[in-house]
C-alpha cells in the first residue's frame, strides 16, 4: 500500500474562555503512514474507528505545569481520549489481527502502539455499533453509581444534565433500583428524551428555576422537618448554582455524588454556594470521584452487564455522531456549550 494521510487532531494553543475550532485545536494532514511497513518494533497498528468527545477534555487544555487528574494536553502534539480501534497488523502475540481495542488512542488515523497498557480487548458478542462503546458503554454512570449511590428502593435522586449520557444512564439504573428520579434538561427535545427513559419528574433549567422544583418534590417541607423517607440523592454534572440549590432541597444523609461541573469548566468556578454549610447541618456524604481509579473494580461486571442491557433495549441512548477528524474541534464546542443532543462521537472510520 502506497503511503496514505495520517490525519490528526493537535493540540494548538491554551484557550481563554471556550475552546475554539481551528484555533485551541487543528486538523492537520502533514503526516503519512504506510501502513503496510510502518516499523512496528514488536508492538501493533490500530486504525482508529471512533472517539469520543467528553466535558472533561476541556480541562486538559491548560499548562502542563499546572497539575490535575489527567495530564494536559502537550502542544503541537495528537490529543487523545476514549477511543475505538482496530487492529491491522501485529507483532504483539497478545493482540491478533482484527482484535478491535478500547481506550486510550490518539486522535489520529493510525497508531502504533507497543503494547495493551489503557487498551483493552472487546469482545462485541452483541455485535452492537462500535461508537456505542465510546457513548452509552462508557464507564463512568454504572461504575460510580454501584460505587457510591448506595441505593435504596423508595428514595428520590436527582440527576442534573439528565439528558446527557452519563446522567441518562444514571437515570434508567436509579429506576431499575426502583427510585423516583428528578432530571434537568435544556431543550424540549432533551425533555422529550427524559419521558421516554421514564423520568418522574423533569424540567427545563432554562424556564423553570431548578430550586422551585426540588423543594416541591421531596425536598424540606415547608415546617423545615427531615423526614426519613425518600433520603435524596444528588447525581451532580453541573456544579454551580444547582449544585447550591440540591444543598439546600437535600435532605439529612443525603449523598451527594460529584461527577463533573461543566458550568465553570469555561467561566471559571466563581459561582457563591450560599447553602455550603448544608453539608455540616443535614450530615451530607460528597463522593466526588474519577472513573478510571474505581474501573479495576467493576471492569469484569461492567462488561457482562451492560452490553446486554443494551442490546435488549432495556437500557435507551442518544447518540449525536459526526464524521470526520476534521470536525473534532467543531464538536469539543458543542459539548461546552450543551449544544450535542447525545453522547458525542465522531466516526474517523469504517471497521
Amino acid at each position: 500500500m502506497a503511503p496514505v494521510v495520517n490525519g490528526r487532531v493537535l493540540f494548538n494553543e491554551i484557550p481563554q474562555g471556550y475552546p475554539e475550532p481551528g484555533k485551541t485545536v487543528v486538523y492537520d494532514t502533514s503526516e503519512t503512514i504506510d501502513p503496510d511497513t510502518v516499523p512496528l518494533n514488536g508492538g501493533f497498528l490500530v486504525k482508529t474507528l471512533e472517539v469520543s468527545v467528553d466535558p472533561y477534555m476541556r480541562g486538559r487544555m491548560r499548562d502542563e505545569k499546572i497539575e490535575s487528574y489527567a495530564p494536559a494536553f502537550k502542544k503541537g502534539k495528537p490529543i487523545d481520549g476514549y477511543a475505538i480501534g482496530k487492529v491491522i497488523r501485529s507483532e504483539n502475540p497478545q493482540v491478533k489481527v482484527g482484535d478491535h481495542v478500547y481506550g486510550y488512542l490518539e486522535f489520529q488515523n493510525y497508531s502504533v502502539r507497543k503494547d495493551l497498557t489503557g487498551l483493552r480487548i472487546i469482545e462485541n458478542k452483541e455485535k452492537l455499533p462500535w461508537s456505542l462503546y465510546v457513548g452509552v458503554l462508557g464507564k463512568t454512570a454504572y461504575m460510580a453509581w454501584k460505587e457510591y449511590a448506595q441505593a435504596k428502593k423508595g428514595e428520590t435522586v436527582f440527576v442534573s444534565a439528565a439528558a446527557g449520557p452519563v446522567g441518562s444512564f444514571v437515570i434508567q439504573l436509579a429506576k431499575m433500583d426502583g427510585l423516583k428520579t428528578i432530571g434537568t434538561a435544556g431543550s424540549d427535545e432533551k425533555v422529550e428524551f427524559l419521558k421516554e427513559i421514564g423520568t418522574d419528574v423533569i424540567f427545563n433549567y432554562k424556564t423553570t428555576k431548578p430550586r422551585d422544583v426540588l423543594l416541591k418534590e421531596g425536598g424540606i417541607d415547608i415546617q423545615g422537618k427531615y423526614p426519613d423517607v425518600s433520603i435524596r440523592s444528588y447525581w451532580d454534572n453541573v456544579g454551580g448554582e444547582t449544585l447550591d440549590n440540591a444543598l439546600e432541597a437535600s435532605k439529612v444523609n443525603a449523598r451527594f455524588i460529584e461527577c463533573g461541573m461543566i458550568s465553570g469548566y469555561n467561566t471559571g468556578f466563581n459561582t457563591p454556594l450560599p447553602n455550603i454549610i448544608q453539608i455540616v447541618a443535614r450530615s451530607i456524604k460528597l463522593y466526588g470521584f474519577i472513573v478510571f481509579r474505581i474501573e479495576h473494580m467493576y471492569n469484569d461486571e461492567f462488561y457482562k452487564v451492560v452490553p446486554p442491557l443494551v442490546a435488549s433495549g432495556k437500557i435507551k441512548y442518544k447518540e449525536d455522531v459526526t464524521n470526520g477528524l476534521d470536525k473534532v474541534g467543531d464538536v469539543i464546542l458543542a459539548v461546552q456549550k450543551g449544544l450535542n443532543k447525545g453522547k458525542a462521537v465522531v466516526h474517523v472510520a469504517d471497521d
